[in-house]
């Protein structure tokens, strides 16, 4: 997969639901975010390393206006990897070309009491 992405859903907490192929999606998902701020909505392009290529840190609230339990609107954050990163140069594109990847997917879990297992 090109991404990993991370959420919560109505009654469960903040998961990781795409891996992105990595056995430690949250050391990779500090790296692009470490420099990002809190706002509701980011796109950034992160330099790659020697150990990660050059990504894209998205996030943005639920296209569809959902909220948890407690009445927050859900964000979703995304590390967006090559070769769909090169596409992705803005929150719109992120919105355009990322969601559609993991919209059905949300739609069928984000009210279970957990979700399934991240995959890549």
């Amino acid at each position: 997969m090109t991404l990993i992405w991370a959420t919560r859903g109505r009654t469960w907490g903040f998961r990781f639901l795409r891996d992105g192929g990595f056995e430690e999606p949250l050391r990779v998902y500090d790296v692009a975010f470490s420099e990002i701020d809190d706002g509701p909505e980011v796109w950034a392009r992160v330099s790659g390393t020697a150990e990660l290529p050059e990504v894209v840190a998205l996030r943005f609230p639920d296209p569809l206006g959902r909220q948890d339990r407690a009445g927050r609107v859900i964000p979703h954050h995304f590390v967006v990897l090559p070769p769909l990163a090169d596409e992705v140069c803005s929150i719109e594109d992120g919105r355009r070309l990322v969601w559609p990847l993991v919209a059905a997917h949300f739609e069928g879990i984000w009210d279970l009491s957990e979700p399934l297992p991240p995959t890549d």
